[in-house]
């Protein structure tokens, strides 16, 4: 009997905890942007309970005597989601990058690289980054154990989409090494060695639970290439165990032939042509144009190493890059956001991710749209659509709020996070 009655307490006890933690809140925003519609909307209330929306409504639909989180002098948008990062990863921008990858790889434990990677990681939440996906430089699967342990909650830190180590040609994207050395790059990267490797690549990566692949269709500055027939193998064999497949792309010819292959993102593009953009378009292949303000190009330019009189170069890039932007959505290419700044500029990993939105505003890309491919549209690229990247009901209770007004005055607004909430948890308050 007593047995009983110890059973009947500890099952009365675990409903409450999960009761408390299943607690309805009520979110009055006073403008709330609908991510799908890509529109804003006024006077709107979030019902959460747990860590999922249950519902979108009026003032009128709160409950007496209702918990509130009052935003109704804020903007609230979903968490946003920043599409290319390298969390485990960071360099000096006076530093080479393939003389870091190796001193990151012999003089670098584990350990420390995924503890420097924890507290980069919290930083993006700082920010209303709730969301990310990580494309490799991050060892042997070490994004997939960040990703876990912030899963679990024994760190903070987003919602991590992980790819495992890049797949790649011979070398891969750290070039000058000794023969005899080159076993070190197989530290950083999955180097592909003919059409069934690529399929056992695939394989072991999903035996290590990664959310997507990322292939390296070319290897610049090496000279080695991935085969279109490998890249295939690789899509192929991705597509029937559910995963999506994106292509780092720095020339056009490896984007084309990317393309070629059947991925499904193409990472960078940065010399792509107009008849590349257009294929892009018709066979639906996002691009994630990882752009840079002036702000941010003058600072990595100083801390390179540059004097005043040779920063001329930024300009030709910036034009460059708002051109490609430009040419991309004129050929209805769909924009997926992502950041790709590892480089230590002197902020936080968070603050130098959120420089995207910056750049992509200086290339001419309106507010909305902007908010659009860091949320809806970088969701869809993830086939998350549904749970994150969106505000309505069943989906992750991934809620941020800024303070401004998001069309007339963007990038002040975007860089005012007042509130952070993930997964129904909040994260930041700084209400006033």
């Amino acid at each position: 009997m007593q047995k009983i009655v110890i059973l009947l307490l500890i099952i009365i006890c675990s409903q409450t905890i999960l009761s408390a933690q299943q607690k309805d809140t009520y979110i009055k925003a006073g403008f709330l942007y609908n991510s799908e519609q890509n529109v804003l909307l006024k006077n709107k209330v979030i019902h959460v309970k747990g860590n999922k929306i249950v519902s979108i409504g009026t003032y009128s639909t709160i409950p007496n005597g209702a918990e509130i989180i009052d935003l109704t002098a804020y903007t609230v948008l979903p968490g946003l989601i920043d599409a290319h990062t390298h969390v485990l990863f960071s360099q000096d921008a006076s530093e080479d990058f393939s003389e870091h990858s190796i001193h990151s790889l012999t003089m670098e434990s584990d350990a420390v690289r995924t503890l420097r990677g924890a507290k980069r990681a919290k930083s993006y939440l700082d920010v209303g980054i709730t969301s990310v996906k990580d494309l490799g430089n991050s060892g042997l699967f070490l994004d997939v154990a960040l990703r876990d342990a912030i899963n679990e909650g024994t760190i903070e830190g987003p919602r991590i989409f992980a790819s495992g180590p890049i797949m790649a040609a011979t070398g891969g994207q750290i070039y000058g090494v000794s023969p005899k050395h080159q076993n070190l790059i197989d530290l950083e990267y999955r180097i592909i060695n003919g059409v069934e490797d690529a399929k056992i690549a695939v394989r072991e990566h999903v035996n290590q639970n990664v959310n997507v692949i990322k292939i390296c269709a070319d290897n610049i500055p090496n000279n080695t290439h991935l085969s279109i027939d490998e890249m295939k193998s690789i899509v192929q064999t991705a597509d029937s165990y559910g995963l999506s497949v994106v292509a780092h792309s720095i020339t056009n010819q490896s984007a084309w032939n990317a393309i070629q292959a059947g991925v499904d993102g193409i990472e960078h593009g940065f010399k792509l042509a107009d008849s590349t953009l257009t294929l892009m378009a018709e066979k639906k292949v996002f691009l994630v144009p990882t752009e840079n303000s002036r702000a941010y190009m003058e600072i990595y330019g100083k801390l390179a190493g540059y004097d005043n009189d040779d920063l001329d170069w930024i300009e030709s890039y910036l034009v460059r890059m708002r051109n490609r932007l430009t040419r991309a959505i004129q050929k209805g290419v769909t924009i997926v956001a992502g950041s790709d700044n590892y480089t230590d500029i002197g902020s936080t990993r968070g603050a130098s991710s959120r420089d995207m939105f910056r750049a992509y505003f200086e290339a001419g890309m309106k507010p909305l749209d902007i908010l659009q491919s860091a949320t809806y549209i970088s969701a869809l690229s993830l086939n998350k659509e549904n749970e994150i990247g969106v505000i309505k009901s069943d989906a992750k209770a991934d809620i941020i709020a800024v303070k401004g007004n998001i069309t007339t005055d963007f990038i002040d607004t975007i860089e005012q996070v007042v509130f952070v909430m993930k997964d129904g948890k909040v994260y930041l308050s700084n209400l006033n």
